[in-house]
């Protein structure tokens, strides 16, 4: 569900700005609910549905697991996008991909042969994507994430909601973007966590793609509005506003 690539002022391709509301902060009790009020009506609504898998291990907290991310599949026409914060994602991944995921992400560090997960996920129809957290550099894995379709840049340290956004990631989005004009790389860049009205321009203007947001639309009075403001804020950074 990728929009149609754009030229920017400065003439490089740029994609229309992807919204992905985090399902974790909001209501739990309302899951579907909270689904259809991002979805938009006449007007365009969120892109995705950014749904936070943690296993209590890789990560403290637990969210969500695959019965939900079925059930959720029934209920919301947006393409769920499932992080998986969780140990051994070799195992589990591909499941979540069968229960109607459109983009799995996985940790570069939890993973014992991303490659062949990525090719998995692929086969089970959905998107791969390569998440690294603060501590994990890229560089070292730019090999590794030539085989995926989504780099999920974390701009907050994995496993809580409503931290504060870390500027110092978008070094990662840069480094991306560049590879990404070059042809060296073809994947979706997408950053997650702290991402509001305040930060999203920074990340907007440094590349990403896609960006995930929790508190920001689901700590609102108004969500669906939340999310076209903040698409209106992504897309003046694009066109260096």
């Amino acid at each position: 569900m990728d929009s149609d690539v754009r030229t920017g002022s400065d003439r490089r391709p740029w994609r229309e700005p992807l919204i992905a509301p985090s399902l974790a902060s909001g209501d739990l009790a309302r899951l579907a609910d909270e689904a259809r009020i991002v979805t938009g009506g006449s007007d365009r609504g969120a892109d995705w549905l950014h749904v936070d898998v943690m296993d209590g291990h890789f990560v403290p907290n637990i969210t969500f697991g695959l019965p939900v991310v079925r059930s959720l599949a029934r209920h919301t026409s947006l393409p769920l996008d499932c992080h998986l914060m969780i140990e051994d994602p070799d195992r589990w991944a591909v499941d979540y991909a069968e229960a109607g995921a459109y983009n799995v992400s996985v940790h570069v560090e939890a993973t014992g042969d991303p490659i062949a997960l990525a090719g998995r996920l692929r086969a089970a129809g959905a998107r791969a994507g390569l998440a690294f957290a603060p501590h994990i550099p890229l560089e070292p894995h730019l090999g590794t994430l030539a085989h995926f379709d989504t780099l999920l840049v974390m701009s907050v340290p994995p496993g809580f909601n409503g931290q504060r956004f870390i500027p110092e990631m978008l070094h990662k989005v840069r480094v991306a973007r560049r590879l990404v004009d070059a042809g060296e790389l073809d994947v979706l860049i997408e950053v997650d966590g702290g991402v509001n009205l305040g930060t999203i321009g920074a990340a907007a203007a440094a590349g990403a793609d896609c960006f995930v947001a929790g508190t920001a639309v689901y700590g609102t009075n108004d969500p669906a509005r939340a999310v076209r403001l903040l698409r209106a804020k992504a897309r003046a950074a694009y066109e260096g506003g």
